[in-house]
C-alpha cells in the first residue's frame, strides 16, 4: 500500500492540464488524506531552449545520482527546495513532466505522469494515468488506463460552484441547455461558419435557457460568431456567452446548473468533465483535419473514436452527427446517465493500493 502523506501538482499553466492533476491529487486527499501542497508553476521553453531542455537534457532524469535531476532544475531556473519523505508529485501533459520526474528523483519521492510525455514516455515513472487513446504496452506495470481524462468535477460540488457564479439570477425556463464549445487544434477545426451552420438551430428551442462557454483555443473569430448568432435569439430564455473569463471555471457552473449538455468531440477533456458531471453528453462532430500521414501511422483525429465508441456503448454520451437533430436529444426532461463515473477516484484508488 502507497504511503504518502502530501502530493504536489507541477503546473504547465494549461487549465484543462491542472484540472486532471489536481482532479486526481483531490481523490487522493479524500481517500487517502494526503495533504495537498501548493502548486509549482514550471517554465516553459520554446525553440532552442525547449529541444536543449525538454528533449536533450531530460534523457537522464532517471537517474539515481540526485545531483543530476538537481542540476537539471537549476538549469530551467526552477528554484530547488526540500520536500518530505512520503511526497508524490503529480504532472499532466508533455512540458510539465519532466519537472514531474525531476523534483521525485531529487528528493527520493515518487511521481506520476497524467497522459504519455512525448519525449520520455511512460517507462521512468512509478505512476503514468493515461487515457486509452495513446498507445501502451499493458504488461507495464505502473500503467492505469482510463476512457476519457481524469478530472476535478465532483457531483455534489457543482451546486455550490453554480451558485458561488450566479448568484441569485433565475432561469424561469424548464430546460437549460449547456454547450460547451472546444477549438482548433492539429486534428480539428472550429469555424465561425460551423458555428452558424451547426449551432443556429438552436436559436429555436422553445422554453430554453441556453448557456455557451467557448475555451481558449476557440479563438477571437469563433466567439464573435457565437455572440452574433444568438444575438437576440427570438425564443431563447437568456444566453451568456462565458469565454475567456478569468477566475472560477465557468464549464463546471454550467455543469451545475445544466439539465442537458452539448459538447464538441474536439476536447477529450471537456467531454469527460461532462460526463464525469452526471450528464449524457450530445457529441457535437466537427471540422476533421485530413492528414494522411498521420492517418496511416494511426495518430490524428481517428484515434479517438474508439474512446467515444466505448462511451457510446455504456451510455455516456450519445452521438450527435455532423448535423445534430437536437430537439430529439433535447426532448426528455433532463438527459443524466445515472452513473457513477470518475475516472480521478479510480487512478487514486489504484496508486493508493500500490
Amino acid at each position: 500500500m502507497a504511503n504518502f502523506e502530501h502530493v504536489v501538482v507541477l503546473s504547465d499553466g494549461i487549465r484543462g492540464h491542472y484540472h486532471q492533476a489536481v482532479g486526481l491529487a483531490n481523490w487522493l486527499r479524500k481517500l487517502g488524506g494526503v495533504q495537498i501542497d501548493p502548486a509549482i508553476n514550471v517554465p516553459i521553453f520554446q525553440g532552442f531552449q525547449k529541444l536543449l531542455h525538454m528533449k536533450f537534457f531530460v534523457r537522464n532524469l532517471e537517474s539515481e545520482d540526485t545531483s543530476y535531476p538537481r542540476n537539471w532544475l537549476k538549469s530551467t531556473g526552477v528554484r530547488f527546495r526540500k520536500f518530505a519523505p512520503g511526497t508524490l508529485f503529480i504532472s499532466a501533459g508533455g512540458q510539465a513532466a519532466p519537472y514531474c520526474l525531476a523534483f521525485a528523483r531529487a528528493t527520493k519521492n515518487k511521481c506520476c505522469c497524467i497522459m504519455t510525455p512525448s519525449v520520455l514516455g511512460t517507462k521512468p515513472f512509478d505512476f503514468a494515468i493515461i487515457p486509452s487513446h495513446d498507445k501502451h504496452d499493458p504488461k507495464d506495470d505502473n500503467l492505469f488506463v482510463t476512457l476519457g481524462a481524469p478530472n476535478h468535477i465532483c457531483p455534489s460540488e457543482l451546486a455550490e460552484v453554480s451558485q458561488a457564479f450566479f448568484g441569485d439570477q433565475e432561469f424561469h425556463t424548464p430546460k437549460i441547455i449547456g454547450v460547451a464549445i472546444g477549438g482548433g487544434d492539429s486534428n480539428y477545426k472550429i469555424t465561425p461558419r460551423w458555428i452558424e451552420d451547426v449551432l443556429a438551430p438552436l436559436r429555436y428551442v422553445d422554453d430554453a435557457t441556453i448557456l455557451i462557454t467557448t475555451s481558449r483555443r476557440s479563438g477571437p473569430a469563433v466567439d464573435a460568431a457565437v455572440e452574433r448568432v444568438f444575438a437576440n435569439a427570438p425564443t431563447v430564455g437568456k444566453m451568456l456567452l462565458m469565454s475567456r473569463k478569468p477566475g472560477m471555471n465557468l464549464l463546471s457552473a454550467m455543469l451545475g446548473m445544466a439539465t442537458h449538455v452539448l459538447v464538441t468531440e474536439d476536447s477529450i477533456s471537456i467531454v469527460s468533465e461532462a460526463i464525469t458531471a452526471g450528464f449524457k453528453a450530445g457529441l457535437m462532430r466537427v471540422i476533421r483535419s485530413t492528414g494522411s500521414i498521420k492517418k496511416m501511422l494511426g495518430y490524428g483525429a481517428q484515434r479517438f473514436d474508439a474512446t467515444f465508441d466505448e462511451m457510446i456503448k455504456r451510455g455516456l454520451i450519445q452521438d450527435l452527427g455532423d448535423i445534430p437533430n437536437f430537439d430529439r436529444f433535447l426532448e426528455p426532461p433532463e438527459q443524466k446517465h445515472y452513473q457513477d463515473f470518475s475516472e480521478a477516484r479510480r487512478a487514486a484508488e489504484w496508486i493508493l493500493s500500490h
